[in-house]
């Protein structure tokens, strides 16, 4: 059983930046391939970035590519997205989550407000 905790959230202006953290216990990283995903209220969530379980490869959807960057520091067995140029519409709760074959480990999320 891996447990993730989501952290960085806040409060940002538009153009501002931020750095989410996603960090596991439980079991190592290592193991798995991870992604970040969000949800915005009255809103499907939808998927952001993905790192390989290499992190040899990266995968980011249209509205954030650019600006995301998803990384992974296995020795402390942690994900982050580092998030430049922000808009208010990624306001959202934003998600990590892990697996092998699926994301079978979610976070609890954390909030990420966009001001204009």
């Amino acid at each position: 059983q891996v447990h993730l905790v989501e952290s960085g959230g806040g409060l940002v202006q538009a153009g501002g930046s931020l750095r989410l953290s996603c960090a596991a216990s439980g079991r190592t990283l290592s193991s798995y391939a991870m992604g970040w995903f969000r949800q915005a209220p009255g809103k499907a969530r939808d998927f952001v970035a993905r790192i390989t379980q290499s992190g040899g490869s990266t995968y980011y959807a249209e509205p954030v590519k650019g600006r995301f960057t998803i990384s992974r520091d296995d020795a402390k067995n942690t994900v982050y997205l580092q998030m430049t140029s922000l808009k208010p519409e990624d306001t959202a709760v934003y998600y990590c989550a892990g697996g092998s074959r699926t994301y079978d480990y979610w976070g609890q999320g954390t909030q990420v407000t966009v001001s204009s």
